[in-house]
């Protein structure tokens, strides 16, 4: 899949496309309608296929602390359109200039200028433009002026209701892993290039691989067993940690850390995806670190318990 950063970099040979926008965060079941319907016209019309993202978020943008903690970074975005067969990804950066926007500008330089689109597709529920008129009847009718053709995807839905990021954030917070899967269509899971840490893990007997999460908060905190895979592990589990790290420091950003159970392995500038499969408490800030030690163990032992039991 080719990933074209920013509108400047766009070509003349990318003209001609069916396209579609949106946050698409979570990859889950009703994006992957919408790609599943961008591909099928794309099939029909003989043309590359390609999805129009924004970053940083506009939510993001507006309110970064405030906004709702991404259910995926960027390059997990990226991999999942990619393993969906989407051809081409345009990710425009969202800034003051896009934010003064109207969606009819938007339309005649991003998808008729630079994409020359034949058609677009669109959720149900995206909407975009400083004035909000970007939505599916709004691209309908600027269609019909500038020649290409647009529909919307039906909504999908799990237990009568809409699936949704939201909906999965909920789930997440809640340690609901087998709704969460649901709406997903697979199980829950972060990936990241694993760097160095405060090497305090290693200095308590303990040592985990640190993950650069590249967002400011993760849906999920606590201490978690996990399954973890890539780098060369294959059936490796062990205890996670996300959240902001209390007993070491008052950091506010999320990051997640991992110990492997009965694996030792040089983990550095790797690759790993973690699987979330249990949550076995709250983050908690301990009074010393010998108290930390003892809970570590006791998270250690309550994993191994979990994974012998859910493998029998």
């Amino acid at each position: 899949m080719e990933l074209i950063r920013g509108l400047h970099n766009l070509r003349p040979r990318h003209r001609g496309c069916v396209a579609t926008i949106g946050a698409f965060d979570g990859v889950h079941l009703g994006h992957q309608a919408v790609i599943a319907h961008l591909r099928e016209k794309a099939a029909q019309l003989g043309m590359p296929s390609a999805v129009i993202v924004f970053e940083p978020l506009p939510r993001e943008f507006f309110a970064p602390v405030q906004a709702p903690p991404r259910i995926m970074s960027f390059r997990e975005k990226f991999v999942a359109m990619r393993e969906l067969g989407v051809d081409r990804m345009l990710r425009i950066r969202f800034n003051d200039a896009l934010r003064v926007m109207s969606a009819r500008q938007f339309v005649e330089d991003v998808f008729v200028t630079g994409l020359g689109v034949r058609y677009i597709v669109l959720g149900d529920d995206f909407r975009f433009g400083n004035d909000r008129q970007g939505d599916v009847r709004f691209i309908q009718r600027e269609g019909a002026r500038h020649g290409y053709d647009a529909g919307p995807t039906p909504t999908q839905t799990w237990q009568g209701q809409r699936v949704s990021s939201t909906r999965i954030r909920e789930a997440l917070e809640a340690a609901d892993f087998a709704r969460a899967e649901q709406m997903l269509g697979r199980r829950y899971s972060i990936s990241g290039k694993v760097v160095y840490g405060r090497q305090l893990g290693q200095t308590i007997g303990t040592p985990t691989a640190n993950l650069e999460l590249r967002r400011l908060r993760a849906p999920l905190s606590g201490v978690y067993a996990v399954e973890v895979s890539g780098a060369g592990l294959n059936g490796a589990y062990g205890v996670a940690n996300v959240g902001v790290r209390p007993t070491v420091d008052d950091s506010i950003k999320a990051n997640l850390e991992v110990h492997l159970i009965d694996r030792e392995i040089e983990l550095y500038g790797q690759h790993i995806e973690v699987t979330f499969r249990h949550k076995l408490r709250e983050e908690i800030k301990f009074g010393s670190v010998d108290e930390l030690k003892q809970n570590i163990a006791n998270d250690i032992e309550s994993t191994r318990a979990w994974f012998e039991q859910a493998r029998k």
